[in-house]
């Protein structure tokens, strides 16, 4: 049968749906399937959806919306599974901005519940179920012989310690001088916002796992989640920028696969400079005992344990790394890149 939908989640941008789907009642719970859902509750935070061309908007009770399949564990925000079983009827959450739907029964402190939805049924062409692995980027199981760029990758301690933040200011200062940037995220939940916001500020490409057809990382096994790692490096490569940047999402310490792509030996031989963001300077200590106990060194700090001097003065004392907030000084934080890129002959 066919069904018009409201919204489609950005999420499932690959896929092309238009408005009118067709869909299927003969369900399968897997990661990745795409997934027809009618919104039964409405909220006034957390209230908006990311549609499929990076635009938010308002979730009404009532929106037909379409999304896909996934697993979520935030430590500041909602969590939950694909479901052991699903069926026409059934309630299902909306686990994130961009779509990802699941099984949640937790609220969130500041949140609250997770908006709630009725399954209407899974969209299908041919016949056939529809999932982000139809329209995922061929796959690269090793980025041997390729002509890659140097590469950036940030890793934090969590979610909003401020990543995207400093790959974004390192883009547009660096791009200002004329370098050609790609960006990609590499862990996460599918959402296109932070991709947006290397673009805003002058990346010429991005990528994410998304784009190789998952719909988060959390709980992906790490061969298959280095492949996808390898996947997404290798295309953007491709395109042939001066320089490459990476976001980890979540944290170090996660079901996201963070430390798996960090411990691979053919990407983190790739890495040219790896900065790490903390919240606090608890974070700062933790998480480079952390790395260092994992044979991961960290070459410059930054995130909200740099916003002032006390922050800045104790990194620098204790791990003799420069520390610099992006945010407060991005000029200085890119040319703190470009200096460790010359330094190590990355920059071509």
């Amino acid at each position: 049968m066919n069904v018009r939908v409201h919204k489609i989640a950005s999420v499932v941008y690959r896929l092309g749906f238009e408005k009118d789907v067709e869909i299927t009642e003969a369900l399968e719970p897997r990661a990745g399937h795409s997934i027809v859902v009618r919104a039964l509750s409405e909220k006034r935070v957390y209230s908006e959806l990311e549609l499929q061309n990076g635009r938010m908007s308002k979730i009404f009770r009532g929106d037909i919306i379409v999304g896909a399949l996934g697993r979520r564990r935030a430590l500041r925000g909602y969590s939950g599974d694909v479901p052991r079983s699903i069926a026409v009827g059934d309630t299902v959450q909306l686990l994130n901005r961009g779509g990802v739907i699941g099984g949640s029964a937790s609220s969130h402190m500041a949140l609250g519940l997770p908006v709630s939805c009725e399954v209407l049924g899974m969209p299908v062409r041919g016949g056939k179920i529809v999932k982000l692995a139809d329209a995922k980027l061929p796959e690269k199981k090793s980025l041997d012989g390729l002509d890659l760029p140097p590469i950036v990758a940030v890793s934090g301690t969590c979610m909003e310690s401020g990543k995207t933040l400093f790959l974004s200011e390192v883009t547009q200062e660096l791009s200002k001088r004329g370098l050609s940037i790609a960006g990609g995220k590499l862990t996460g939940i599918a959402c296109l916002r932070d991709l947006i916001s290397m673009e805003d500020h002058g990346a010429s490409f991005t990528a994410s796992f998304l784009d190789a057809g998952l719909s988060s990382t959390a709980g992906v096994d790490g061969p298959a989640l280095v492949k996808v790692a390898r996947t997404v490096i290798a295309h953007l490569a491709s395109f042939r920028p001066d320089l490459l940047v990476l976001e980890l999402g979540d944290g170090v310490i996660g079901d996201y696969g963070v430390l798996d792509i960090l411990l691979d030996p053919e990407i983190r031989g790739k890495i040219s400079m790896h900065a790490f963001c903390a919240g606090d300077l608890v974070g700062a200590w933790g998480g480079e005992r952390f790395l260092r106990e994992h044979g991961i060194p960290v070459d410059i700090f930054s995130g909200p344990a740099t916003d002032n001097a006390v922050g800045v003065e104790y990194i620098e004392k204790a791990f003799g790394r420069r520390a610099i907030n992006a945010h407060r000084n991005p000029e200085d934080v890119a040319s703190a890149v470009l200096a460790h890129l010359e330094k190590t002959k990355a920059l071509r």
